[in-house]
């Protein structure tokens, strides 16, 4: 092989060896984003519930004391 052909198999590396560094760090940020988006998605799945829970109490309490559902409930100035 000569110097020519060596020097270039070496560039070609080389330029490899940049891609694929490139290539691993977008994958880990990638990585790290979707881990984030995930556990933000727990979090807002469990505030959900909890607000899903307080409007069913919220409900009961109404129905219990004869209030009824706010939604069917007509404003006083009708």
């Amino acid at each position: 092989m000569s110097t020519p052909e060596l020097a270039a198999l070496t560039a070609r590396v080389e330029e490899l060896e940049s891609q694929l560094a490139f290539a691993e760090s977008t994958h880990q940020q990638l990585d790290d984003a979707v881990a984030r988006q995930d556990r933000e998605i727990v979090a807002l799945k469990r505030a959900l519930e909890a607000m899903a829970r307080r409007l069913d109490e919220l409900r009961d309490s109404g129905a219990a004391g004869g209030a009824g559902d706010p939604a069917s409930e007509v404003p006083p100035h009708y």
